[in-house]
């Protein structure tokens, strides 16, 4: 995968997407589900080269985990790469991919986080508050908070807090003996339901089916570009 060099980031930049983080902050709701999901849709993006953007959405039935849909989009990068502002240089892409959905999910498996950011708005987050929809973040490295390392067994879970004791989210060892998940609820949703529907997901791998499987179609989806 392409991994560009990224020079520092503009001060004015920064400033700007700070300030719209932090309004956008202030809609974000953390509430459980008034009901179970019907179909759950997973999302990823990736950069097949310095200037394009590939989004992907798939969409599951729940609990069967039966693939539904599967879309993508590819389009121009528009945002330079500011460390803790992935979302703006993802979401509007995603968004793209989301509307070419015909059946739209009761909840969406965001691959990266969601409150579990230095301002509480990883790109869960900002999606859920873009669509006003439903959605959790599940993420294969940590950004913010502190953490005992979960049993090695698939299951164990530990809490990921801020300095103050505030939680921020899950560590979850989704298979034994690898490196652990980083679980937090986006908008829409709480931390018992992103918990929850983590481990109802799993299905023998280290991700859960709606981000893996996401992953898997960008990278089918990248020899499409090619042709």
């Amino acid at each position: 995968m392409y991994r560009p060099y990224h020079p520092p980031a503009d001060p004015l930049v920064v400033r700007e997407l700070t300030h719209e983080q932090e309004a956008m902050r202030t809609r974000v709701r953390l509430l459980a589900l008034p009901r179970e999901p019907a179909f759950i849709a997973g999302c990823d993006s990736s950069f097949p080269t310095p200037d394009t953007i590939l989004s992907v959405f798939v969409l599951l039935r729940f609990p069967s985990l039966e693939l539904v849909e599967k879309v993508w989009s590819a389009g121009p990068v528009t945002v330079p790469y500011v460390p803790g502002f992935l979302a703006f240089r993802e979401a509007p892409n995603l968004l793209v991919a989301y509307e070419k959905l015909i059946q739209k999910p009761d909840i969406i498996m965001v691959d990266g986080h969601g409150i579990a950011h230095p301002r509480r708005m990883g790109i869960a987050a900002h999606l859920g508050v873009l669509l006003d929809k439903p959605t959790f973040g599940v993420a294969k490295q940590k950004l913010t908070g502190n953490y005992t390392e979960p049993e090695i067994t698939r299951g164990s879970i530990t809490p990921l807090t801020d300095r103050s004791g505030e939680l921020l989210g899950e560590v979850i060892r989704s298979k034994d003996k690898v490196n652990p998940l980083f679980v937090s609820p986006g908008h829409l949703c709480d931390q018992a339901t992103a918990t929850r529907l983590t481990l109802a997901c799993l299905r023998g791998y280290k991700l859960p089916e709606p981000t893996r499987l996401a992953d898997h179609w960008a990278e089918e989806f990248k020899k499409e570009l090619k042709k």
